[in-house]
């Protein structure tokens, strides 16, 4: 139930980053009144148990080595907090009132205009209430460093994008009219799975010439960039979840599809791909051409 609910935030957490990076305007700043103060204490608190989990897991992938700011939305309040010079630190860098509202189980990463434009985790303060929280905290990082590495200069190569770009369309990566429903493509997708969870890379590759063949160029594109984005987050996030012994997160995997099925296939045909070169855990873009062709 945790994991199907870390699904359904993950996926309100990208609505409502369009909505702040599309619809509303800067947020405005307010200074701190006394139930504020302990709020920012409880929470500087909670963060510093980010430091901890780090040093446990950052050998995993060197995305981990890295910490972004965290946002922590209360009401209609976002605490930000970001790393103090020494960098072992979490400390409030900016309190602000957005106009809009956000709502509970939050879980996104995406630039707050209102601090720089700087990547961000944005989530709610439950996220604090168990360990599976703190590892969507690093699924979050993952994304900031995937902006942070290439995803502008990939994105604006797809057509897909390029199409939803000229028709104003700035919500098109959660809402894409892909065809998950046609049973060509659930068929073929359903063997993919099977065989990129099994390793069987011919099969594989029989199965993404057939996908590609039938799918339309910005289906085809949609796809593989859902897989390259939140398949590489998830792959990572089940690696921390496996170092620390919790359930795994695999949702997605079963019918009816939607575009959280490709979170899974994404990671597991990432896992396949490193099977064969290594050198893709590293190169990001490499490894989405990878995938793209």
């Amino acid at each position: 139930m945790k994991i199907r609910n870390s699904i359904r935030t993950i996926k309100v957490g990208l609505f409502i980053s369009f909505l702040l990076i599309v619809t509303f305007p800067s947020a405005r700043s307010y200074g701190q009144d006394e139930e504020q103060t302990v709020m920012v204490e409880k929470y500087i608190q909670s963060l510093q148990k980010i430091f901890d989990l780090q040093k446990k897991i950052e050998r995993i992938h060197p995305f981990l080595k890295k910490l972004y700011p965290v946002a922590i939305v209360k009401g209609d309040l976002f605490y930000v907090f970001d790393l103090d010079p020494s960098k072992k630190r979490y400390v409030l860098a900016k309190l602000a009132k957005p106009a809009m509202i956000v709502p509970d189980g939050i879980r996104a990463a995406f630039p707050l205009d209102f601090y720089e434009d700087k990547m961000a985790c944005v989530v709610t303060g439950d996220v604090f209430d168990d360990l599976s929280g703190y590892v969507m905290i690093f699924h979050e990082f993952v994304h900031c460093a995937q902006t942070d590495r290439c995803e502008h200069k990939l994105k604006s190569g797809l057509s897909v994008a390029q199409q939803a770009q000229a028709a104003n369309d700035n919500m098109w990566e959660l809402n894409h009219p892909f065809p998950y429903e046609d049973s060509d493509f659930s068929e073929i997708y359903a063997i993919f799975l099977e065989a990129a969870s099994d390793g069987i890379l011919d099969k594989v590759i029989r199965c993404r010439s057939f996908l590609k063949e039938t799918l339309n160029k910005p289906d085809y594109e949609y796809m593989v960039w859902e897989e390259w984005k939140e398949g590489f987050a998830r792959l990572i996030e089940n690696r921390i979840r496996k170092k620390l012994e919790l359930e795994e997160n695999h949702g997605g995997s079963d019918l009816p599809y939607s575009r959280v099925t490709f979170y899974e296939g994404g990671a597991r045909y990432i896992s396949v791909l490193l099977n064969e070169d290594k050198d893709l855990e590293n190169d990001i873009e490499e490894l989405f051409f990878r995938m793209l062709r």
